[in-house]
C-alpha cells in the first residue's frame, strides 16, 4: 500500500500542476473571447482544488470522513466534466489518455480505504 500512496501523492500534485499549466496557458488563448478566458481559467482553478483536495485526504482522510466524501465526489465530478470537455472540444486520444489517466487514477484511489493516512 505504501506504493499506492506514492502514486496517490504525484497523481494529486500532477493535478494541481495541470491545473497551474491551465491557468497559465489562458494568457496565450488570442482567439477567444475575455468571457471565455475566464472560464477557461477558472476551469484550471477548479483543477488544481481537486488535486489539492486530494492531497489533503491522501494525508487526512482517515481523519476526516467529511474530507473523504467531499474528494472522491470532487473526482467523479471533475472526471466526468473532463469526459464532456473532451467529446465538446475533441480531443485528441493523447489528451484523453493523459486527463483521464490522472483525474480517474485519483478517483479510483481515493476509494481506497486501506490507503488514507496510512505509511505516510
Amino acid at each position: 500500500m505504501r506504493i499506492l500512496n506514492r502514486v496517490y501523492a504525484v497523481l494529486g500534485w500532477a493535478i494541481v500542476a495541470l491545473g497551474g499549466l491551465h491557468m497559465l496557458s489562458t494568457f496565450r488563448l488570442s482567439a477567444s473571447s475575455p468571457a471565455s478566458r475566464v472560464w477557461f481559467f477558472g476551469s484550471g482553478i477548479a483543477m488544481a482544488l481537486v488535486g489539492a483536495l486530494n492531497l489533503l485526504h491522501r494525508s487526512y482522510g482517515q481523519l476526516a470522513p467529511g474530507l473523504r466524501v467531499v474528494c472522491r465526489s470532487a473526482n467523479v465530478a471533475l472526471t466526468l466534466f473532463a469526459l464532456v470537455a473532451g467529446q465538446i472540444t475533441h480531443s485528441t486520444i493523447a489528451e484523453y489518455i493523459l486527463i483521464l489517466g490522472l483525474l480517474g487514477g485519483a478517483l479510483l484511489l481515493s476509494c481506497l480505504r486501506s490507503l488514507h493516512g496510512a505509511d505516510l
